[in-house]
């Protein structure tokens, strides 16, 4: 399938399923928001990295319009939806003040995968344990996928934007297990050498080698 979409160009990655508030305040993503809630219509936010804007993003719908200010900014709630892809970008639209680009929409597996879901869970979670911060997944552990956990594994947005090329969930998974297996052993490397630091300078009972 492919069709036009407008576009809402940000430096962040969004998933599919995953629930985003953002402040508006440029006029022509007022402008977007307004289009957006009164014709029921979706848009697009693709990524951009490095002031580039990426050929893959992030289908959304607008869910709620939380506040609307005096001077036109507006609080809002959307969802993400499905991956695209973009195969032109419209950079000038008349009568209008945002871009677009004519899309795709990829193949996307999404089958579950328990084992390598679990494993990519408890890694997570030890990192989480290592950085003392506490998240909550929102959903039985058994019905996350990789999309629901990818930002809560410590990824650069370069890295979260790789993830997001993927479309099968197994090889979403196995880059997340991949990336905690390098992960971990460096925070545990840290927390020692934290360790050694606070130990410098102090007094240490400490046993002096003896010849056998």
């Amino acid at each position: 399938m492919t069709n036009f979409i407008p576009l809402f160009p940000l430096g962040i990655v969004v998933y599919p399923g995953e629930l985003l508030n953002l402040h508006i305040f440029e006029p022509r993503y007022r402008q977007l928001m307004g289009e957006c809630f009164d014709e029921s219509k979706p848009f697009g936010i693709p990524t951009v990295i490095n002031n580039q804007v990426r050929e893959t993003g992030t289908l959304v719908t607008l869910q709620e319009i939380v506040t609307r200010y005096d001077d036109g900014r507006m609080d809002i709630r959307v969802k993400g939806e499905q991956l695209f892809r973009m195969l032109e970008m419209v950079q000038s639209i008349p009568g209008k003040l945002y871009s677009g680009a004519i899309v795709h929409y990829p193949a996307n597996r999404v089958e579950p995968h328990t084992r390598l879901l679990a494993t990519v869970i408890a890694g997570i979670r030890e990192l989480h344990k290592w950085l003392n911060v506490s998240k909550n997944f929102r959903l039985p552990d058994h019905e996350l996928s990789s999309y629901d956990i990818a930002h809560h594994a410590g990824l650069s947005v370069e890295q979260e934007y790789e993830l997001l090329e993927l479309l099968d969930e197994w090889q979403r998974l196995e880059y997340l297990r991949r990336h905690l297996q390098t992960t971990l052993p460096m925070m545990a490397e840290m927390e020692s050498l934290k360790e050694k630091v606070k130990l410098n300078g102090h007094f240490r009972e400490l046993k002096g080698w003896e010849p056998e």
